[in-house]
């Protein structure tokens, strides 16, 4: 058994918990919306076909916000198709993936979800197929109270209020081929340029997302961000991030270490945008929205589109069924955007539901939780106050992709007014139990809690008849010593620890 060490002190704080980091996404895509979150004909639907027990782990999983309505689908949509009455709304081929959407939820449909499901809104325009106008008209109906063509519009559809919709996207994946509407960094730098000035006329609070890489194996990866900040850096405040990952070729020890990748990606966008700051002498600082991520097996059959004549609504696509080595890797990247909150200002884990999402639901009937589910539920729920940089001492391992990392990694959070430290621990290691100690210099030294997520065979996966059997339980090797805790991380696991001051 060998020995990790984390020292903690309050000082060495990185930046606050931010809520947004604990984002989502809500495409229109396979059976994330129609059986997904909307399901008119299943036992526990609302007034408006919403699932409630989709709603309910949407709470109970802690979500902040989530993005919406894509996403590649995006590049194709038009919006208006589906406001205004649903006798009335067209179908549309989708051809980001080759289905068909009917338009019986749109805009004030997802609003309602939103309200419902206690999520902020993130909305993206479609800088693909269309461009300022469309942006615009979409920004009047949401934003504007009342007095104006499409804001009277969505009165007279229902909506009262304005949706005051804060957060917007500025298109997606505009550097990826497969793309619709597919741009050079310069095209699309200038578009998203002269939409957002435009969209700031009509609310100067928003708050925009330029399109960065969609993935930093991407050829055009780092000049593309140049470029387009270049053109945009004092309209925007953010510039988006995407990555997934798998285990390629029962390569686990290297999947287990993807998150020194996702490191890797933040701190490069994040010298890119510094670069462009200082070559334009800006005063402000562009920072990141990790608007997708997730484990994701691109190569599998489910993530294959229908082909030929087949245009179907809501096909199973992208349902891939998570093991336990997955929800690992998941609290790992978890871990990444924690430490490095001071430019990772918002995130989201693609998807919520059916599409490589941690709630799975059959139609009409069942719901469950994949592997991945726990550790975003409990990092969102227990990381509270300011996110601390732990000094690591850690035994090492080879692998083939990333070279030598860390056997264990891990990040904690510390709220100065409970005084409660909670760390988030992986231990990457495929057969060895590994040993933290924690070394806690605040006084928190009262064990409220230790947890682990873990099984003997990595690869087990949840199902609707079986998602309990592997569930966090609570660790009971952790003993303290003074100011020292220690406890055992069993292989290939995800460990959270609490702790309070030491009573009186």
């Amino acid at each position: 058994m060998r020995t990790a060490r984390f020292t903690l002190d309050p000082a060495f704080q990185v930046g606050p918990v931010r809520r947004r980091t604990f984002g989502s996404f809500v495409e229109h895509l396979g059976r994330c919306v129609y059986t997904g979150i909307h399901d008119p004909q299943h036992p526990s639907a609302d007034e408006d076909g919403f699932r409630e027990d989709v709603i309910a782990l949407t709470r109970e999983l802690g979500v902040s916000t989530v993005r919406y309505p894509g996403g590649n689908f995006v590049s194709g949509y038009r919006w208006e198709d589906g406001v205004g009455p649903q006798e009335d709304r067209p179908t549309r081929l989708d051809l980001a993936w080759h289905s068909s959407d009917p338009n019986t939820v749109g805009v004030d449909e997802f609003m309602r979800w939103a309200h419902k499901a206690g999520v902020e809104p993130m909305m993206a325009v479609n800088l693909g197929t269309r461009g300022v106008q469309e942006a615009l008209d979409l920004l009047e109906y949401c934003n504007v109270p009342s007095g104006s063509h499409f804001s009277d519009y969505r009165v007279a559809n229902g909506a009262t209020d304005p949706h005051r919709i804060t957060m917007w996207c500025l298109g997606n994946e505009m550097d990826g081929p497969w793309q619709i509407g597919h741009k050079t960094p310069y095209e699309y730098g200038r578009l998203a340029a002269e939409t957002a000035r435009a969209m700031r006329l009509i609310d100067p609070d928003l708050e925009l997302v330029v399109c960065g890489s969609s993935s930093s194996d991407m050829p055009t990866f780092g000049e593309w961000e140049r470029i387009v900040l270049t053109e945009t850096y004092e309209h925007v405040d953010y510039i988006s991030a995407h990555a997934y990952y798998w285990e390629e070729d029962d390569d686990l020890a290297s999947f287990l270490a993807s998150a020194v990748n996702m490191d890797a990606f933040i701190e490069d966008v994040t010298a890119t945008a510094d670069q462009v700051r200082a070559a334009g002498r800006h005063s402000k600082r562009i920072n990141i929205s990790f608007d997708e991520w997730n484990v994701w097996y691109q190569k599998r059959a489910e993530s294959k589109p229908p082909t030929g004549d087949d245009w179907p609504v809501a096909p199973v696509l992208l349902e891939d069924r998570y093991t336990v080595a997955d929800a690992v890797v998941v609290g790992s990247l978890l871990i990444s955007l924690l430490r490095h909150t001071d430019r990772v200002h918002a995130a989201s884990l693609a998807q919520l539901v059916n599409v490589i999402a941690p709630i799975m639901t059959e139609p009409g009937g069942r719901i469950w939780k994949q592997t991945i589910f726990h550790p975003f539920a409990q990092a969102s729920n227990l990381a509270k106050g300011v996110v601390l940089r732990p000094v690591i001492s850690a035994p090492t391992y080879d692998t083939a992709r990333f070279g030598e990392v860390p056997v264990v990694d891990g990040v904690a959070t510390y709220d100065e007014e409970s005084g409660e430290i909670t760390v988030f621990a992986v231990n990457r290691s495929e057969t060895e139990v590994q040993t933290l100690e924690i070394d806690v210099r605040n006084g928190a030294t009262r064990l409220i809690e230790a947890t682990s997520y873990s099984h003997d065979d990595p690869r087990w996966t949840a199902t609707a008849d079986d998602d309990t059997t592997v569930v966090p339980r609570v660790n009971d090797t952790a003993t303290t010593t003074g100011r020292i805790l220690s406890l055992e991380l069993p292989p290939v696991s995800w460990n959270v620890v609490r702790l309070g001051r030491a009573e009186a």
